[in-house]
């Protein structure tokens, strides 16, 4: 059960990360990057971050990609949400897969 702190702090971030995150996407054409969920832990120290990339087959490395700018990316979080927050989180980013297992369960139920 993550707080009503927890909730609203991931939420904030979820929204400074996509808007990060589409300036990004704008350096490489033909990939969409979205901010699915953010949970952060009850001491606020550090953020899962998952996201969704489209298309499927760039996603592997795009991640690669981002994971390798996760200081510069937590860096630019701070300059953003330094009014809110004392203590930016660790970033750890991850891939929602969650419309990929969607896709195959419509596919199988089709059949």
């Amino acid at each position: 059960m993550d707080s009503t702190r927890q909730e609203k702090i991931g939420r904030m971030l979820q929204k400074e990360l996509s808007s990060m995150f589409l300036g990004i996407a704008r350096n490489y054409p033909g990939v969409m990057i979205t901010v699915t969920n953010v949970r952060i832990t009850p001491d606020l120290s550090i953020a899962k971050v998952y996201l969704s990339i489209f298309p499927g087959d760039k996603a592997e490395s795009t991640l690669a990609l981002i994971k390798e700018h996760t200081k510069t990316i937590r860096y630019e979080l701070g300059v953003k949400i330094r009014h809110q927050m004392r203590v930016v989180p660790e970033l750890a980013f991850y891939l929602d897969d969650t419309l990929d297992y969607l896709e195959n369960i419509d596919k199988l139920l089709k059949k």
